[in-house]
């Protein structure tokens, strides 16, 4: 799906490079984030010999309880998810 935004800007400010500045800021703080929810994920990992996908799995079909540390895991899962589609939004975007 194409999406297009329209911006207009009463101001001397030079709006693209603002905007692009802007962007960089946010790909940067997005890398620190996807970084350090990977790590997490990582830990969860190994802490429970299994990799995500397998919690996943397991945690759906109830082979194992949900436990606090679980509920953490499941939360960073999404976490990286919301990340990752916010990385891919990012990668694709153009301004004209």
């Amino acid at each position: 799906m194409v999406q297009q935004l329209t911006i207009t800007l009463e101001s001397e400010v030079p709006l693209k490079s603002l905007i692009e500045s802007a962007l960089q800021s946010e790909a940067k703080m997005l890398a620190v984030g996807l970084r350090r929810t990977r790590e997490r994920n990582t830990q969860f990992e190994n802490q429970f010999k299994m990799t995500s996908a397998e919690f996943e799995r397991k945690l759906a079909s109830r082979e194992i309880a949900e436990t606090l540390e679980f509920i953490d895991w499941q939360g960073e899962i999404a976490m990286l998810k919301a990340l990752e589609s916010k990385e891919r939004a990012l990668q694709w975007l153009k301004i004209a």
